[in-house]
């Protein structure tokens, strides 16, 4: 199958505009990959299956396609920004990431393919959370980090409106790991929903869209500064049980 064939499994029919696009991001992504360390993915298929259609399978929620306004936390390279902006341009995209270089590159790839109403920030999550333009602001937080979900809820449910949503991009079974979570998504503010397993097309590729509904305000006190979220994620004290 094509990536044309297989963005339409996900519900997303791309134009040859958007394939030519695509076509350059990978250009963009592998050539600066030679002097700056991006991604472990070069192959094109590898790039195609595990970076684009991973980042365009979040359009099996009706939750996204519904969004207006998405902001992608610890976005690294672009992902799952960047696909998905080409994907559906008519969205409003903001891309965080902590890391001054990545945030240049997707600036560079930004003005290259003339792409709008999109923004990469570089700042840390817990710093841009308590700023009112962008606290409890989106549609939908994501984040295809690697890091617990008790983190990632952290860093991400402050970002996300009233009845908004937190999806985190996980990999194979996450079950143990959300159960672990529960107590960190309550306090933060969420309700987990459904998760979403599947397979990435003609891959061996597992994949899990975990969705957090925000259901009450995020308390101010959160996300914590000096790397807390990641050195010690909220978990439920023996007193509370």
């Amino acid at each position: 199958m094509t990536f044309e064939e297989k963005a339409r499994l996900f519900g997303i029919t791309l134009d040859q505009k958007q394939l030519n696009l695509y076509q350059n991001l990978y250009i963009l992504v592998t050539e600066k990959n030679k002097v700056m360390n991006l991604t472990g993915i070069t192959e094109y298929e590898d790039v195609i299956n595990k970076h684009f259609l991973d980042s365009l399978s979040i359009n099996r929620l009706g939750e996204f396609k519904n969004a207006k306004s998405i902001i992608d936390i610890g976005t690294g390279a672009g992902f799952p920004g960047l696909p998905l902006k080409i994907a559906f341009p008519e969205k409003k995209i903001v891309m965080v990431d902590s890391l001054r270089k990545r945030i240049d590159f997707i600036n560079e790839v930004i003005d290259f393919l003339h792409l709008e109403n999109v923004v990469a920030i570089h700042a840390r999550a817990e710093e841009l959370a308590v700023k009112e333009e962008y606290r409890e602001q989106f549609d939908i937080c994501c984040s295809r980090a690697v890091a617990n979900l008790s983190t990632l809820s952290e860093y991400c449910m402050p970002f996300v409106k009233m009845n908004g949503y937190f999806i985190s991009y996980k990999s194979g079974n996450v079950k143990e790991e959300l159960e672990e979570a529960k107590f960190a998504i309550k306090t933060l503010g969420g309700k987990v929903m459904k998760s979403d397993a599947f397979t990435i097309p003609e891959t061996e590729y597992d994949r899990t869209l975990v969705r957090v509904k925000k259901s009450s305000n995020t308390p101010a006190k959160y996300p914590r500064g000096n790397s807390k979220p990641l050195k010690n994620p909220l978990k439920e004290s023996k007193k509370e049980k």
